[in-house]
This record gives C-alpha cells, sequence and structure tokens, in this order.
C-alpha cells in the first residue's frame, strides 16, 4: 500500500514540482512524513519550523499586522506562512500550518484543535480550517495528515 506522503511525492514528480514547508503547530511532522520517503530529494526543498510569532515575521516575512489583526491562528497567518515560504524555499510549492495542539492556548472562538493549513503556488494562495478533537499528538497528527490530504487533492486538480 503506498502511503499519502508517497503519493504526494508521486504526484510532484510526475508535475516537476518543488515543496517547501513552514510549519508551527505541527513542529516538523509533515517534514518529517515527506523526508520518510526514499528519493524525496528530487522534489522536496526544505522546511522552516516558525514556532514562535518572531519566526513567522522575522525569517517567513508573515506581516506584524497580519498576527496582531487576526492572531498567529487564522487562515490569513496561515495564507501568509506559505506564501512567505514558497519564496524563502524557491519551491513551486508551500504547504504551511498554524494551530492549536494544546491542551492548552484556547481563546474565545478558537478552540483545542483548531488548525489552519495554507498552501501556495503560482496559481494562488488558499487556506483550510481543520479541527480535531484529540489529545496533543493526536491533534497534530490529524493537522499533518489534513495538510498532506489537501495537498494531494490540490497536485491532482493540476492540469
Amino acid at each position: 500500500m503506498t502511503s499519502l506522503e508517497q503519493e504526494v511525492g508521486n504526484l510532484l514528480r510526475q508535475k516537476g514540482l518543488t515543496l517547501g514547508i513552514v510549519e508551527s503547530a505541527t513542529g516538523g511532522l509533515i517534514s518529517h512524513r515527506i523526508t520518510n520517503v526514499a528519493g524525496s530529494s528530487d522534489y522536496y526543498k526544505g522546511s522552516v519550523t516558525a514556532y514562535s510569532n518572531e519566526v513567522k515575521i522575522k525569517i517567513v516575512g508573515v506581516k506584524e499586522d497580519t498576527i496582531n489583526k487576526y492572531g498567529a491562528v487564522s487562515p490569513e497567518v496561515a495564507e501568509e506562512m506559505a506564501q512567505g515560504g514558497r519564496k524563502i524555499l524557491a519551491s513551486d510549492v508551500c504547504l504551511a500550518d498554524t494551530g492549536i495542539a494544546g491542551p492548552t492556548g484556547a481563546t474565545p472562538g478558537k478552540p483545542i484543535g483548531l488548525f489552519y493549513i495554507g498552501l501556495s503556488h503560482q496559481a494562488g494562495t488558499y487556506s483550510r480550517k481543520h479541527n480535531s478533537q484529540g489529545n496533543r499528538e493526536q491533534n497534530k497528527l490529524d493537522a499533518a495528515e489534513a495538510a498532506l490530504g489537501w495537498l494531494k487533492e490540490y497536485l491532482i486538480s493540476l492540469k
């Protein structure tokens, strides 16, 4: 059986695209899964684990105003993380995530298990909301799975 990360790798290879990743709440899990695939160096450029707002702003290029206005866990920040990552990692596609893994960190309107996933490609930059109901580790695993699943869907949709 082919894993989701193998399927993503095959699609990237078929389409001649490279991938970069900017992770916050998943802490490197998406990158770990991508690099578990033999030959991933053919399409994988690298990642930034931008856990703090400071790294999101200074390294990735998220606007401080965006974080102040919407919060670090927002579709706007996920999109800016994906856009910034695509630029600094010089990749064709960049996947990003920001979220609240738990067990603390919830705020009004932003419960534990809330994640936003960003995806940037020359055709556009998008975000998706994802909710998990598990413990910290399960929420991170679920968000990584959701991000890779969306990337697969997106790559399949490209002509």
